[in-house]
């Protein structure tokens, strides 16, 4: 344009530029407009409370993608995100009024009201009225609407669907796809040498208007439960009158040489003329709350409209490489795909990258597309890089087309006492913050690596799940912890919601130990308390904690819950064993804990149902090991002897009582072997008396399945033939009536071993009663069955010469004999050729 044109566009200001969130098309477009007419001020769509923090998006220390995270200083939980993202054009119109000294200001709608609405949010804003972002996929230039919290994430209200604009205009285009449509025409266009950089956002304002015109808006039915406080007005309505309103003060203060940024759908509603009386009328009686607002990092993985975000985008990684690629963005992309692959030890060439790149543009070509999209892309990488193996394509979604980017804010950013320590912590432990979910192994017997086990466990106990612990695939030891982590933009609002707690990490930990201990219902949450403050090395509330369990084990006459609460309170004393801490009062109450356990337990599994019977089978386990382990860290022969001791006479007694139902009698017994305090032949008698005649088939079937049942119960019947036999005795006792009744507790038994011991089973009852016969009657070999030699425990009888002689010239290969000879077998008298394996 000529400059004499230029001053005239100029003198018709306000412009408005509308814009699709997130999109880098709309993005370098902003750019392009603010070039080339220089406003005196700009209007940004957002929360107005976010002026004062302008500035700091022109820190060095700033990284988006960040957010604009605003809650109800008295209520944290109530908050919600402006996400913003290098290619957003929201971003690009702040930074380039930053960098010319531009004043800024935001327009939406205040958080002091849209968080202060009755109601819970909605999936795409903090109001209980839905915002339009809300749709499967947003308009052009949807407006940056907040991101709720994600423990206020209900579904969308019944009639919440709205017409999508892109939707209509990629009809209308003859596209069947609108993100493909919005891709050609906007995404793929670059920035024009020259021109009328306010043509584009003028046929979008346009066509945005006919859309409106011809009642392209939400459904009354459906917006009818969704109307705002004030009079009835809808949430577009509502928020188009305070835009329009700021736009009026910021005329009377710059002039008309302002430019708007916001989205446009809301493009035709602020050129439209209206009165101030009206405007104000619309935000009358409107809800109001105190609020704080910050910067905080985002990632492209919240960026996505998988994540639930309303204003998201499919591909974030795709449209920042977009966004960031000055030329030649499809061999960029897919030299990016090559380096991933390689890095994972795919066989990836430059010739794959070539000619990859060659069938991506011949795919757009084909389908009439003016530049090859991500489509065409993974289309070209799944048929040259990967084979035509859809692998791969998992990978380079997650790293790529969405990406891990963590942003960064600056630390002059305002923040609750508590988010400052928990980042001194993360500075001084060396454990940065990633959007990337990364595993961390941590050796306890170091003073760094116990550090961060301790900030890793305060900040899971004030509910801030940084990292998750893992099972480690090193080694098992209790001086060795396994983490999971990954930083999540949520994080910010459960550290503002957690500071009500303490300014501290160690502080506020302690403080909602003590208060979880008292409102603690059932004595099970008070033991896992325990372990948690023991884990996190919380001196002061332990005490607090170790009295309400004191309080709570003494009155608590359940045995299923004294029971269900041992195991971590064992863990405890263990646990402060090995991390060096003084864990004698846990030891006492653990130690009553069990006594009570042992007295309890007979009484307590008599007359049970089958769903009682398995509930107790559970607690009986969990007593098991738990009282291995307590015997352990006591470290007294005289307590380990006496605990074990009375241990296995209350399992003897749950073996042989008949008023007990088969299940805990069959777990009982076999307890009792595994832990070697059965006497030779114990277990074939409990199980003989358990399959006798006179017993129930259902009552027996449940001895076996607590008897054997389990992944080891197979290899038990595989090495003792004799109890073996007693089950397969049994079950050909089984009456055909009863029969059905006892396949399915016997199928959920044996279903539960490897395909291995299964296999080996079935072979040792496939060969019948003399192999079952010789292991029940002749007991290692000796004696003859049916005049034959006797089987040796897992053998068939005899020998199979024709199966052994075909091993033979195998075996002479593999030990190299060349020579012929004759090998003759002492006790048969048999003679084998070498050669040829012939025996005579």
């Amino acid at each position: 344009m000529t400059e004499r044109e230029t001053g005239e566009r100029r003198a018709a200001g306000p412009w408005l530029l509308g814009v699709r969130h997130h999109g880098p098309g709309s993005a370098r477009a902003v750019g392009a407009a603010l070039a080339q007419y220089e406003p005196k001020a700009l209007l940004i769509e957002g929360p107005p409370e976010a002026d004062a923090l302008v500035a700091l998006a022109a820190d060095e220390e700033m990284r988006p993608p960040v957010a604009l995270l605003a809650h109800v200083t008295d209520d944290p939980g109530r908050a919600a995100f402006w996400p913003l993202a290098e290619f957003s054009p929201e971003w690009v119109a702040l930074q380039w009024a930053l960098r010319r000294g531009v004043p800024v200001r935001f327009i939406d709608l205040p958080a002091a009201h849209s968080l202060a609405g009755a109601g819970e949010p909605s999936p795409a804003g903090p109001e209980s009225v839905p915002a339009p972002e809300s749709q499967p996929i947003p308009g052009p230039g949807r407006a940056p609407e907040p991101q709720p919290a994600p423990e206020s994430e209900p579904g969308p209200a019944a009639g919440d669907a709205r017409v999508d604009p892109i939707g209509v205009l990629a009809e209308a285009a003859g596209y069947d796809d609108a993100e493909r449509w919005w891709e050609d025409v906007v995404e793929h266009r670059g920035t024009a040498a020259a021109g009328d950089a306010l043509a584009p956002f003028e046929a979008l304002a346009e066509a945005m208007g006919a859309l409106r015109e011809q009642g392209q808006e939400p459904d009354q039915e459906g917006q009818a439960g969704r109307e705002a406080q004030a009079g009835g007005a809808s949430r577009d309505a509502v928020r188009e009158a305070h835009m329009r309103l700021r736009l009026r003060e910021a005329r009377r203060e710059f002039g008309d040489d302002i430019a708007v940024v916001c989205g446009a759908w809301h493009v035709p509603a602020l050129a439209q003329r209206t009165t101030v009386t009206a405007d104000r009328a619309l935000l009358k009686g409107l809800p109001k709350a105190k609020v704080s607002v910050t910067w905080v990092p985002w990632t492209h993985r919240r960026l996505a409209r998988k994540s639930g975000y309303g204003a998201g985008i499919a591909s974030p990684g795709w449209y920042g490489h977009l966004f960031s690629s000055p030329d030649r963005p499809i061999e960029r992309w897919l030299t990016k795909v090559a380096g991933l692959l390689r890095q994972e030890d795919y066989a990836v060439s430059t010739a794959h990258v070539i000619e990859a790149v060659r069938l991506a543009e011949s795919l757009a070509a084909m389908r009439g597309r003016p530049l090859a999209g991500l489509t065409e892309t993974e289309d070209a990488v799944r048929a040259v890089l990967s084979d035509g193996s859809d692998v791969p394509a998992s990978l380079i979604h997650d790293r790529l087309v969405v990406g891990d980017v963590l942003g960064e804010v600056p630390r002059a950013a305002p923040a609750v006492p508590l988010q400052r320590d928990i980042a001194r912590l993360q500075r001084t432990l060396r454990l940065k913050p990633e959007a990337k979910e990364r595993e961390l192994e941590l050796d306890l017997r170091k003073e760094t690596d116990a550090a961060r086990s301790r900030l890793l466990h305060r900040l899971r106990l004030l509910d801030i799940p940084w990292g998750a612990p893992a099972h480690s695939r090193t080694s098992t030891g209790t001086f060795r912890e396994t983490w999971r982590l990954r930083w999540e933009p949520e994080l910010s609002v459960r550290v503002a919601e957690a500071g009500i707690w303490g300014t501290t990490v160690l502080a506020a930990a302690t403080a909602r130990a003590a208060s979880d201990a008292a409102d603690a219902s059932a004595l099970a949450e008070v033991t896992a308390l325990a372990e948690r403050c023991l884990l996190a090395e919380l001196p002061e509330a332990l005490p607090v904690v170790m009295r309400v369990l004191a309080d709570r084990a003494a009155l608590d006459a359940d045995v299923g819950h004294l029971a269900q609460a041992l195991p971590a309170l064992v863990r405890s004393v263990r646990y402060g064993d090995v991390r060096g801490t003084d864990a004698a009062a846990l030891r006492e109450v653990a130690v009553g804990l069990a006594e009570r356990v042992f007295v309890g337990l007979p009484p307590a599994c008599a007359s049970l149902d089958a769903e009682g019977a398995a509930e107790m089978r559970t607690h009986l386990d969990a007593t098991r090991q738990a009282v291995g382990l307590l015997s352990q860290a006591a470290g007294d022969g005289g307590l380990r002897g006496g605990l074990l001791g009375r241990w296995t006479e209350v399992l003897r007694v749950l073996a042989e009582r008949e008023a007990i139902p088969g299940l805990i009698r069959g777990r009982a017994a076999r307890i009792l072997v595994d832990d070697g305090r059965l006497e030779d032949g114990g277990a074939a008698r409990l199980m003989g008396l358990a399959l006798s005649p006179g017993v129930p088939p259902a009552d027996a079937a449940a001895w076996i399945e607590g008897f054997v049942g389990g992944g080891a119960g197979g290899m038990l019947l595989v090495h003792d033939e004799r109890l073996l036999a007693l089950v397969d005795g049994w079950l050909t006792r089984v009456p055909g009536e009863a029969f059905t009744d006892v396949l399915p507790l016997l199928r959920r038994t044996f279903s539960q071993y490897e395909p291995g011991v299964r296999r080996t089973l079935g072979e040792l009852i496939r060969r019948g009663p003399v192999a079952a016969g010789a292991a029940g009657g002749v007991a290692g070999g000796g004696t003859a069955v049916g005049g034959e030699e006797a089987a040796a425990p897992g053998f068939g009888p005899g020998l199979d010469r024709d199966r052994a002689a075909a091993v033979l010239p195998t075996l002479r290969a593999l030990l190299g004999t060349t020579g012929t000879g004759t090998a003759t077998d002492t006790s048969t008298g048999t003679a084998t050729d070498t050669s040829t394996g012939e025996m005579r």
